[in-house]
């Protein structure tokens, strides 16, 4: 009889003279309490057998693999993004290979919103490189961290958005005429996944140095698609391949009647999403410039309403960096137009549908790059933005500053 077996038969012995204890509504007896406990120090023992044996066979597996298959690929799940996770995948395994293709997969890993990838393999060389770069300028991506998320199996999702209500309820006496309602018809609307993709070309030196290329991936093919992927969740036109972004989508809308009441419109927005929508506004999507102008406002004691560049306003509490707009949660991105706004219920009102995460390919075989040292990095990614409360929207039209 085997370890496992060993400890079902205990186990399911001590189950019995509990249940006989239960089914005749009485205490355990001494003897049975006796018989529970050796039965428990039976089992813990068999458990600790049974780690031991697996310890111990792990340990002689480990050792046996050492040297016997340097082909074969390991995925390590602690990789902090996902070009690290490249790099300290196929690190080892691309030594040497030169022409070779080999892939390596890993649908568990999570990075940069759960990320799924495939690798192909690549040369490394001898050559000593310089990697240090100076880096361009960066934009910080967060739109897509206001929206809900969703994931889809297939290659389109089809929801619909109820009409407007017609007629309403009114108090009635006994025996009077009730009136009647009804919903408009639902209007169904069809998003289907759009790709979002590039590839970029590097020496083959980078693989001999893991950061350089976790770097490329992540600071630069990565970070690219996140550029895109943001202007197309809010000002995606919805021709050919793009999305249709939130603000072409029939929302809500707010227009400032003078600089000095940008602020006052903005807070119109989030009632209006509420009185529109039923749903509480979270964020606000502003561009830097705007931003800029109603964090410089003072009043008329010279006051800054943000609070001064040292303390707070009237010297009350620390300055906050980016203190947010009417309690939102405010994004500062140049994503969105000088001059525009957008206030929403952001995770209620719409969802970031994905299919699959980022998935990233790299190859020395395509066109000529065996022949030159290079390799092929492409990165790519399918998603689609669901809308289904359009009135959880609204977009301030500001009166942008042009000093």
């Amino acid at each position: 009889m085997t370890p496992e077996e060993k400890r079902a038969a205990a186990l399911r012995a001590a189950q019995d003279v509990i249940a006989k204890a239960k089914t005749e509504a009485r205490d355990l007896t001494v003897e049975e309490v006796a018989d529970l406990d050796t039965k428990n120090a039976e089992i813990t023992e068999i458990d600790a057998s049974i780690q031991r044996s697996r310890k111990s066979a792990a340990i002689v597996q480990a050792f046996s693999g050492l040297g016997a298959n340097e082909d074969t690929p390991v995925a390590d799940s602690q990789a902090k993004s996902l070009g690290e996770f490249v790099a300290k995948s196929i690190g080892a395994e691309l030594k040497g290979k030169k022409g070779s293709r080999v892939s390596v997969s890993t649908p568990e890993f999570k990075a940069a919103s759960d990320v799924q990838s495939t690798y192909a393999a690549i040369l490394p060389a001898l050559t000593t490189v310089d990697t240090n770069i100076v880096i361009g300028v960066r934009r910080r991506l967060t739109v897509a961290d206001l929206l809900g998320t969703e994931t889809i199996s297939g290659n389109s999702l089809t929801y619909f958005i109820e009409g407007a209500l017609e007629g309403a309820p009114t108090s009635v006496g006994q025996g009077g005429h009730k009136p009647q309602i009804h919903y408009g018809d639902l209007t169904p609307v069809t998003e289907s996944l759009m790709k979002i993709a590039a590839f970029l070309k590097e020496s083959d030196e980078i693989i001999e140095d893991a950061p350089w290329l976790a770097s490329a991936i992540n600071g630069r093919l990565v970070y690219n698609l996140g550029v895109v992927e943001e202007d197309q969740l809010l000002g995606g036109a919805g021709g050919g391949y793009d999305l249709t972004g939130i603000l072409h989508r029939a929302i809500q809308s707010v227009t400032s009647a003078a600089l000095t009441d940008d602020a006052d419109s903005i807070f119109r927005a989030t009632t209006k999403v509420f009185t529109g929508s039923g749903l509480q506004a979270d964020g606000l999507v502003i561009n830097p410039s705007d931003y800029q102008t109603l964090r410089l406002m003072k009043d008329g004691n010279e006051q800054y309403y943000g609070g001064g560049f040292f303390q707070g306003q009237y010297g009350q509490g620390g300055i906050v960096e980016q203190p947010p707009v009417w309690g939102l949660r405010t994004v500062v991105t140049p994503a969105i137009p000088k001059g525009t706004a957008l206030v929403g219920a952001f995770k209620q009102a719409a969802s970031v549908i994905r299919k699959g995460g980022v998935r990233v390919e790299v190859v020395n075989t395509n066109d000529t790059d065996f022949e030159y040292n290079r390799v092929t990095v492409r990165a790519e990614e399918r998603l689609a933005l669901a809308v289904r409360v359009p009135f959880g929207f609204c977009k301030v039209t500001l009166v942008s500053d042009e000093s």
